[in-house]
């Protein structure tokens, strides 16, 4: 083997390796943040009053039946295609 491929090979190892760790490191860091999103959500949802948490019941109660709607209306589309279509 020469001296230059031996030198490429090496080039080739170490950019591999610094591609690896950085790409470890960024899967780490968000797996890191995820986590600790979520314990600050789930504090804030634990330090909330009654009346607090009712409202954002309320809230997350109208965003499912919005997306009960969209999905029904995708549902009654998709009826009217295979109706037409048989």
């Amino acid at each position: 083997m020469s001296a230059r491929a031996s030198a490429n090979t090496r080039t080739i190892a170490l950019t591999l390796s610094v591609a690896a760790i950085t790409a470890t490191g960024a899967w780490y860091g968000a797996g890191l943040k995820m986590r600790q999103e979520y314990k600050q959500e789930r504090y804030t949802v634990l330090q909330a009053t009654p009346a607090q948490r009712i409202e954002q019941m309320e809230i997350a109660k109208g965003r499912l039946l919005e997306q009960k709607r969209e999905l029904q209306a995708k549902i009654e589309r998709l009826e009217g295609k295979s109706r037409t279509a048989a």
